[in-house]
C-alpha cells in the first residue's frame, strides 16, 4: 500500500479525535498533513506513529496491538508505539513518531518527535565492551547483528566478512518480486552503499575465511592474513544442494541463493521459452511462479507426491499444486531428473522435457566447515545455548547454521527462515555486548505464490492432527498443526490478524513454562 493511498484515508488527526471513539487497545488510521499516521490507545495513553511498516509498507492499522507495541499484518515486524523502534525483524528501520495530547475530550496529534531506541546492552558504550567484533557472513543474520550493534551505540570496531560480491540484500525478493520483474533492483540491497561507511562497519566483500582458532580468538583469511576478535558471530548461512548428474554444469543450469544467481536467471529468462524447475520446495515454486509471470513455459520436477506436504500437510499441498496449475505450471511429481543436455531434461521415469533454462531448487545445506574445523560442538548444525553462544566462549552462531533450544517446541531445532536469521542476529548482537537475552522468538516465515501469501508461525517437524478453519480452496483459512493436543504451528492464508495472535499466544505460553 502506497503512502499516497493511506494518507488520503481517515481523519485529520491534528483536528483531534474524541477519546471515546478509541477503545483501550484499539487503533485508528488517519493523517497529519501528507503523512499517514496511526493513532493507538493503551489505557489512558495515546500514541501516534507512521501508519506504514518500514519493511514493505504494510498497513499497521490492520495489524495487532500487543501491549505498547504494534505488529505488522504482512510479515510480523513489530514496532514500539513509544519510540517507533523496529523491535522485531524483518523491519530494521524505525517509523516516525508524533507527540499527542488530550484537549477538551479529544486526542490531538502534534508535531513529530525524535525518539531514541532503548539501549538493552548496558556495556555497549563502556570500557567493558569488546573492542572488536567480527561477523563472518553477509546475509540476514550478519547484517541484522551489525545494524543492532550500532543501534545499541556500540563504539568498537565491527568487521563483516562476506564471500559474496554484493553487499547484504533482501534475499526473499530474489525468488519473488525481483525475479518476477515486478520489483526494481534498487529495492534489493538492505541498505545503500553509504550505510556501511556512515556506521563505521568494515564490510569486506569477496573475502573467504579458511580457519578459526577459538582459543587464540583469531581467524585466518583466504589470502593468509590473520584477524583477531574479542567476540565473533558465525553467520555463514547455507548453500544450495548441487545434484550430481550429467549436464549439471551446463551454462543454462542455475541455482538461486545470491543476487548474482538471480541476475543470471533473469538474463537467461529474457531469451528462454521453456524452463524446468527441479524441486517443489518454497524456493522452487516461487521461482516457478516468477518465471510464469515472465511468460515462460514452466515444468516442475519433484520426488514427492504433493508439493510441500512435509511442511504444510496434504490440504495445503494440494491447494498449492492447483494454484500453480491454474497459472500454467506443469508438474512431474514422484519423479526425478537423471540428466540434462542443451535442449532437454531426461527424467528417471524415462520421459524428457524440453528446456532452455533449468533451475535447481532441491534444498540447501548449512555451511559448517569453519565451525567443524574449529572444534565447535556440532549437531546437524552449530550447537548454541539459549543465548546463541556456541561451545566456545565469546563465539556465537546465528541463522541457518544454528541449532538452538526452542522454548516453544521444547526441542533443539535448526530452521532456514529469513526472519529467524535476522532475529537471531539481533539477539546475538545484544549478547555479545553482555545483555544476556535468551532467544525466544517464535519461528515465522512467509511464502508468496502469485497473489497468494502463506504465513507460517511456530515449528512442527511432525504432527498427529491438522485442524482446518475456513476454506483452503477459497483462500481464507488457518491450519493448526497439533501433536498430542498441543498446537505447534499455524499456517494461514489471508488471516493476518489470526496469524499475529497465534504468534503472541505462543510467546505467552513459552514464557509461562
Amino acid at each position: 500500500m502506497s503512502t499516497e493511498a493511506t494518507a488520503s484515508k481517515g481523519p485529520d488527526l491534528t483536528q483531534g479525535v474524541p477519546t471515546e471513539t478509541l477503545d483501550d487497545g484499539s487503533m485508528l488510521a488517519g493523517h497529519v498533513g501528507e503523512d499517514a499516521v496511526l493513532l493507538a490507545r493503551r489505557g489512558d495513553e495515546f500514541f501516534a506513529i507512521s501508519a506504514e511498516c518500514s519493511h514493505y509498507h504494510g498497513p499497521l492499522a490492520d495489524g495487532l496491538m500487543v501491549g505498547d507495541t504494534v505488529r505488522c499484518p504482512w510479515h510480523h515486524a513489530c514496532f514500539s508505539l513509544r519510540t517507533g523502534e523496529a523491535l522485531h525483524a524483518p523491519a530494521l528501520g524505525p517509523v516516525d513518531c508524533w507527540a499527542t495530547e488530550v484537549r477538551d475530550g479529544k486526542v490531538v496529534v502534534l508535531g513529530k518527535v525524535v525518539a531514541q531506541p532503548v539501549v538493552r546492552a548496558a556495556s555497549a558504550a563502556t570500557a567493558q565492551a569488546p573492542q572488536r567484533i567480527v561477523i563472518v557472513g553477509g546475509g540476514a543474520a550478519g547484517f541484522a547483528a551489525a545494524e543492532m550493534l550500532r543501534r545499541q551505540r556500540y563504539q568498537g570496531r565491527i568487521v563483516m566478512l562476506s564471500d559474496d560480491d554484493a553487499a547484504p540484500v533482501d534475499r526473499p525478493n530474489l525468488s519473488k518480486d525481483y525475479l518476477a520483474g515486478s520489483a526494481p533492483e534498487e529495492w534489493v540491497p538492505l541498505r545503500d552503499d553509504g550505510f556501511y561507511a556512515e556506521h563505521a562497519i568494515d564490510l569486506r566483500l569477496k573475502t573467504s575465511v579458511t580457519g578459526l582458532d577459538a582459543n587464540a580468538r583469531e581467524l585466518t583469511l583466504a589470502d593468509g592474513s590473520k584477524l583477531g576478535f574479542d567476540r565473533l558471530l558465525l553467520a555463514t548461512g547455507a548453500e544450495p544442494v548441487r545434484l550430481a548428474m550429467p549436464g549439471i554444469e551446463l551454462p543454462h543450469v542455475h541455482t538461486l541463493r545470491t543476487l548474482a544467481d538471480s541476475r543470471a536467471i533473469i538474463a537467461q529468462a529474457a531469451t528462454a521459452k521453456r524452463a524446468v524447475v527441479m524441486g517443489a520446495s518454497f524456493i522452487g515454486l516461487e521461482v516457478a511462479a516468477a518465471l510464469r509471470t515472465r511468460g515462460l513455459e514452466v515444468h516442475v520436477v519433484a520426488p514427492e507426491k504433493r508439493p510441500m506436504e512435509r511442511v504444510l500437510g496434504p490440504d495445503l499441498g494440494d491447494f498449492i499444486r492447483r494454484l500453480h496449475e491454474e497459472h500454467g505450471v506443469v508438474f512431474h511429481l514422484a519423479d526425478t531428473a537423471g540428466a540434462i543436455d542443451a535442449k532437454q531434461v531426461t527424467l528417471n521415469s524415462g520421459g524428457t522435457i524440453a528446456a532452455d533454462l533449468v533451475v535447481v531448487g532441491v534444498g540447501v545445506r548449512p555451511r559448517l566447515t569453519l565451525a567443524e574445523q574449529a572444534g565447535l560442538a556440532i549437531d546437524r548444525g552449530v550447537t548454541v545455548d539459549a543465548y546463541l553462544q556456541t561451545s566456545a566462549p565469546g563465539i556465537y552462531a546465528a541463522g541457518d547454521i544454528a541449532r538452538w533450544p526452542d522454548p516453544h517446541s521444547g526441542e533443539a531445532i535448526r530452521v532456514e527462515h529469513w526472519v529467524v536469521a535476522q532475529r537471531q542476529g539481533q539477539t546475538a548482537a545484544l549478547n555479545m555486548l553482555g545483555a544476556q537475552q535468551k532467544f525466544d522468538a517464535v519461528p515465522f516465515f512467509w511464502s508468496q505464490h502469485y497473489d497468494v501469501p502463506i504465513n507460517y508461525v511456530g515449528h512442527a517437524e511432525a504432527w498427529d492432527e491438522i485442524v482446518v478453519d475456513g476454506n483452503v480452496a477459497e483462500r481464507d483459512c488457518t491450519l493448526r498443526y497439533k501433536r498430542q493436543g498441543r498446537v505447534l504451528a499455524m499456517a494461514s492464508i489471508y488471516r493476518d490478524v489470526e496469524s499475529l495472535a497465534a504468534e503472541a499466544r505462543m510467546e505467552r505460553e513459552a514464557a509461562q513454562r
